[in-house]
């Protein structure tokens, strides 16, 4: 296997939340793994938000019925259709840095319209409408890195 994939791996395990990848290409066979070191701190991000849901019901009633920030947060998170990335990679808007953008926000699109590409491994993938309608938000930058399932573009 090549160093610059074994590299690229190496990269995209750091950038993403998987604690582990295992590739097999032809007689190839590798397997990276992350340090017990970094999952406590994935847990320890976990649980500080368990002990304040609980908190907060059991205050009083005017609080959940006060609750500004709940709707705050609905409004942020994506109403429409959404478009996941199907892989962990990296996120470009164009098929190349001086070209436009496949998709713009308030532009129409059908289904299997190339909404952007996911590169992952050297291998630029297109990523397709799973929807007919419009680009109503781009939830990622252009060059960003994106994981599994990471939500790309709502569509309404």
């Amino acid at each position: 296997m090549d160093i610059r994939k074994i590299k690229k791996l190496i990269e995209l395990l750091e950038q993403s939340s998987l604690t582990e990848i295992e590739i097999t290409e032809d007689d190839d066979r590798i397997r990276l793994s992350r340090q017990q070191k970094e999952q406590p701190q994935a847990q320890h991000f976990v649980m500080p938000a368990a002990p304040q849901q609980p908190i907060q019901p059991s205050q009083s009633a005017p609080q959940p019925a006060a609750s500004g920030p709940e709707p705050q947060s609905e409004s942020d998170e994506p109403s429409g259709q959404i478009v996941r990335s199907p892989m962990v990679g990296t996120f470009y808007a164009s098929p190349s840095p001086d070209a436009e953008p496949f998709v713009k926000v308030g532009q129409s699109v059908n289904v299997g319209d190339t909404l952007c590409m996911v590169e992952a491994m050297k291998m630029f993938n297109q990523i397709e409408s799973e929807f007919k309608g419009t680009i109503k938000r781009i939830l990622v930058e252009n060059a960003q890195p994106v994981e599994f399932d990471e939500p790309l573009f709502e569509i309404e």
